[in-house]
């Protein structure tokens, strides 16, 4: 799946070995009321946005891959990822949130076991992501995504949209989700250790609260290092991003490549075709 300014595109190879593709126009709420554009609002939006272009690409390539009697429905997807979204919150959020309180609570360590909280969430959400990497559908799943990454860079570079000549081209990119994922983890261990140390059911609330504006700070550093790719800084923070790249994104076949641009190609007619003002951008 390929995103642009304007629309999206899925491609998804058929069991019988061609592509289908098709594009949608992003309907985006900050081109209607243009606050929700600024900094601080557009993170969380783009985040929706993000979520509900994934779903139904999510719907798109599934019920191209299978028979039609197999087909999900749009409700079967959006309950998977409701109760997807609400395991990550419990495992990532609110799981060391209440196991690093109750060792508080027998050690006293204050602002210090914030920080072991949020250092212990970032080790498992890595942890996660290497272990299904470790599976054969998921590690599928990384090499098209590397497929993605290896066709955005070609394009950046100017260079002809073949197989051969993007497969030269690093996996790594720095706007990527997985970037923005571990920023945010990142960031949850300075914004949650601002709240302190209250008890647990406010503790528990202040982690929930928290999640748009920890988004919102991620999608702005997010931005930075795509605008200012040669600072020291921003490189730095972007540095963490990439390293977890070196397990969600996998080197692709050149028939993944064949599709990624496919999907590449759809967004760049759309946006050449009808252009029209829209919402923030992924950075």
């Amino acid at each position: 799946m390929m995103r642009g300014a304007a629309h999206w595109a899925v491609a998804v190879r058929r069991p019988a070995g061609d592509i289908h593709i098709e594009s949608h126009d992003i309907d985006s709420i900050a081109a209607k009321h243009p606050i929700l554009g600024k900094p601080g609002l557009r993170g969380i939006i783009v985040l929706g946005q993000s979520l509900a272009i994934g779903t139904r690409a999510l719907l798109i390539a599934a019920n191209q891959a299978v028979e039609e009697e197999e087909q999900l429905s749009s409700r079967q997807v959006t309950v998977s990822l409701i109760i997807a979204f609400a395991l990550f919150v419990g495992i990532f959020i609110l799981g060391p949130t209440a196991l690093f309180a109750w060792f508080e609570d027998r050690t006293g360590g204050g602002v210090a076991v914030l920080v072991l909280e949020g250092v212990f969430r970032v080790a498992l959400f890595v942890g996660y992501l290497w272990l299904i990497g470790r599976t054969k559908d998921i590690h599928r799943v990384f090499e098209y995504h590397g497929a993605e990454h290896k066709t955005i860079a070609a394009f950046e570079h100017d260079v002809p949209l073949e197989p051969d000549e993007v497969d030269r081209f690093p996996k790594e990119h720095v706007r990527c989700g997985t970037n923005f994922l571990i920023i945010v983890m990142i960031i949850t261990i300075f914004v949650f250790t601002l709240f302190g140390t209250p008890g647990i059911w406010w503790r528990i609330a202040s982690r929930i609260v928290a999640i748009p504006l920890i988004a919102g700070i991620a999608y702005e550093a997010l931005r930075l290092g795509a605008r200012f790719p040669d600072s020291l800084l921003m490189r730095a923070l972007m540095r963490p991003g990439i390293w977890l790249q070196k397990i969600t994104t996998q080197e692709p076949a050149p028939d993944q490549i064949e599709v990624a641009i496919a999907s590449f190609d759809e967004v760049l007619r759309c946006e050449r075709e009808s252009p029209r003002p829209a919402g923030p951008a992924p950075a």
